[in-house]
């Protein structure tokens, strides 16, 4: 992956790593974009000064530096935890030293809850109209399937058919890690791939594999996914900038809502720790409080 204005030496670090992180470890190409964008952070800010040469200190003033430049914490924290993973590449396979990394902190900002839409909204942007346009069948598919079972997007984008399970309603998904889970399907996302399947044949490439293709045959880019639920989004009505986050958001807040079983949810999402789960019951209190709000006579002081 080709970083511009980047020395011969530190753009072979990079590609090793990368190729590290995507052989061995299987990471998406999404992911190892995100990689290389924040690795590209760190070759930045060194300028001349050769990586094994970086001290705890230099890179604390990095941080500084990015924070400044109203980078959050959040942002900064997974910038730092991709630059500790490759020095700790760099010392096992280039006999680097030390990590610089070790032990430092980003700063802490407000945690921002995931923005979610409503059970009504969600249904107005899945519910495309049904025509003879086989990109608006592989569109409602797709919609439904991440609103159904709450998948990351390079997870959507990675399915083959194979994945189906109709007749157990499951989809079988490959995820962070290369972890295997099976999440349920609901019956309209089972109508909407099973109506994509028999239409699928007129896009697809001989021997193309993919689920979800491209007007050219090819299987979907995430980039042509996000920009075709954004153009839906408008022309459903809504409001929100909608992506197709927003629907596993959104699918994990309304699980929750209905059932409360959180442990249910972190498997769905395939979450490694339950804390990064926790997040959604913030979310069910929000939605409590509001129909509190709205229906207890004596929640708050009425306007008259």
């Amino acid at each position: 992956m080709k970083t511009s204005s980047l020395d011969a030496a530190k753009q072979d670090l990079l590609n090793g790593y990368l190729a590290y992180l995507g052989n061995e470890r299987q990471y998406s190409p999404l992911t190892l974009e995100n990689y290389a964008r924040d690795l590209s952070q760190l070759f930045k800010a060194a300028g001349d000064v050769p990586l094994a040469d970086l001290k705890s200190q230099q890179i604390r003033r990095f941080i500084a530096m990015l924070h400044g430049q109203g980078l959050g914490g959040k942002t900064l924290a997974r910038m730092l935890s991709a630059w500790r993973g490759f020095y700790t590449y760099l010392i096992r396979d280039h006999k680097y030293s030390s990590n610089p990394c070790t032990g430092l902190r980003a700063p802490k900002s407000p945690r921002n809850l995931p923005h979610t839409l409503s059970p009504d909204e969600a249904v107005r942007l899945v519910d495309l109209p049904v025509d003879d346009d086989v990109l608006t069948l592989r569109d409602k598919a797709m919609f439904e399937l991440l609103y159904s079972s709450g998948l990351r997007l390079a997870e959507l984008v990675g399915l083959d058919p194979e994945a189906l399970d109709f007749s157990d309603a499951s989809v079988r998904v490959t995820g962070k890690g290369n972890k295997t889970r099976i999440i349920p399907l609901g019956s309209h996302a089972i109508s909407a791939l099973q109506q994509w399947l028999q239409q699928r044949s007129t896009l697809a490439k001989e021997d193309e594999p993919a689920l979800f293709i491209n007007r050219n045959g090819a299987r979907i880019s995430a980039r042509s996914v996000q920009l075709r639920m954004k153009e839906w989004g408008i022309k459903q009505g809504l409001s929100s900038n909608v992506h197709p986050h927003l629907l596993r958001h959104s699918f994990a807040s309304h699980v929750l809502q209905s059932s409360g079983d959180l442990r249910a949810v972190q498997e769905m999402l395939g979450h490694a720790s339950i804390s990064t789960t926790q997040v959604y019951t913030h979310l069910d209190f929000q939605y409590l409080s509001k129909i509190y709000d709205s229906a207890h006579p004596r929640a708050k002081k009425k306007t008259p």
